[in-house]
């Protein structure tokens, strides 16, 4: 058991039908192709487990945002195929989620992996209708929730259906929350956390939760410029929140009390615009010119970074350090997730395109464990509550 939930494996599922949520959301080339198959790769211990153990998986995902109506281009056929590939399994793709048809189809092809509709194709989902759920359902004899990227949503296929089916959490789930209780609750010290991106309202959640358990933060990113410009600092045309400014001054002086160490760059990599081929050159974080902008942190902040991350036991990872996808501001995110790959700590990497920045410098062989779930990660480390999680733990009381 974990978080109170029970595992796939506590379950008979022999000769069963299993209902699988699991989170094939992946983004798609003009062709139709799937361009980034990890969401994909991180079901399979749960689809083979299943087949292993004679059940009949049906999985059920969504795919974009087509909120509510049939969108051709986004059709779960391509991740049906994808999924074959990986899986060396028959997979079988149908055209609806629910009703007599896909009932039939199930009927007719047990042992092999079943793969629904895209669920937001259904206005019931994101309704929650309990009909919709009910539906969903009718189909199985277990469900099984393995989308820890959906699981701050309560929708039908997350919150709904658990209600009218036994069910348990997959082992890409029971993973997630494994990694995340750990961080949260016994990390080893020291214990560094980055984090950028762009904006540091998305972070101020994470900032205050952090201050309680971890020794060092580190910011880079947009969202530094506006907690410079909290701190009093000139930082010439960088982004920053104005409307965030008197919130930011509130978490950092909070956070001087509370012990984690707040680390804010010492030099940046500045434009005139914010182009792939502005003018740039490395400046002082107290000299940044009027009308030039930061994206990316400069080489003696990337440098002083990594002393401290390669010093920690326990790394967590959010948000790049600049516009990696433009070469001349890539060197401080990649440097600092090189750093982290390197390091003998444990390390975490959860949403804010840092998983897009590891697999474009090719480190994910170095990260101990990279989220699924960015929106789900953020919120449960922020200390909320994740609807699909509560309602899983809610049922199993009962």
């Amino acid at each position: 058991m974990s978080n109170g939930i029970k595992t796939i494996d506590e379950l008979d599922v022999s000769g069963k039908k299993v209902l699988v949520r699991v989170d094939f959301n992946v983004p798609l080339d003009k062709y139709g192709n799937v361009v980034d198959d990890t969401r994909i790769k991180g079901a399979i211990p749960t689809i083979k487990y299943l087949l292993d153990h004679g059940a009949t998986p049906i999985l059920m995902s969504h795919l974009g945002r087509p909120k509510g109506q049939v969108v051709e281009s986004l059709r779960m056929a391509p991740v049906g195929k994808k999924l074959q590939e990986l899986l060396g399994h028959p997979v079988i793709t149908l055209k609806e989620c629910v009703g007599p048809a896909v009932k039939k189809a199930i009927d007719e092809n047990p042992g092999k992996v079943i793969l629904l509709e895209n669920l937001r194709f259904y206005p019931g989902e994101r309704d929650n209708s309990p009909d919709f759920a009910k539906g969903l359902a009718d189909l199985a004899d277990i469900y099984v929730n393995d989308a820890f990227g959906t699981s701050h949503r309560s929708h039908a296929s997350t919150v709904g259906v658990p209600g009218y089916l036994p069910f348990a959490m997959g082992f890409l789930m029971k993973k997630e929350l494994e990694t995340f209780r750990k961080l949260l609750e016994e990390p080893e010290h020291p214990f560094v956390v980055i984090l950028g991106g762009i904006k540091v309202s998305d972070k101020l959640g994470l900032i205050d939760s952090f201050t309680q358990i971890a020794d060092t933060i580190l910011v880079g990113g947009g969202m530094c410029f506006t907690i410079l410009k909290a701190m009093g600092k000139n930082v010439g045309n960088s982004v920053v929140e104005e409307a965030e400014l008197t919130q930011v001054a509130a978490t950092l002086k909070k956070s001087n009390k509370k012990g984690a160490k707040i680390v804010v760059p010492i030099d940046f990599v500045v434009a005139d615009r914010f182009d792939k081929d502005a003018n740039y050159k490395i400046v002082s974080a107290d000299s940044i010119p009027d009308g030039w902008m930061g994206l990316d942190i400069g080489p003696a902040t990337a440098e002083k970074y990594c002393k401290i991350i390669m010093r920690a036991k326990t790394i967590f990872w959010n948000g790049p350090m600049g516009v990696f996808e433009w070469p001349s501001f890539a060197n401080g995110t990649r440097r600092v997730a090189q750093c982290i790959a390197e390091s003998e700590g444990t390390s975490v990497v959860g949403g804010g395109d840092s998983d897009a920045a590891i697999k474009q410098f090719g480190l994910e062989g170095g990260i101990d464990f990279i989220s699924t779930g960015g929106g789900a990660a953020m919120r449960l480390l922020e200390g909320k509550v994740l609807p699909a999680i509560e309602a899983l733990q809610n049922l199993e009381e009962q």
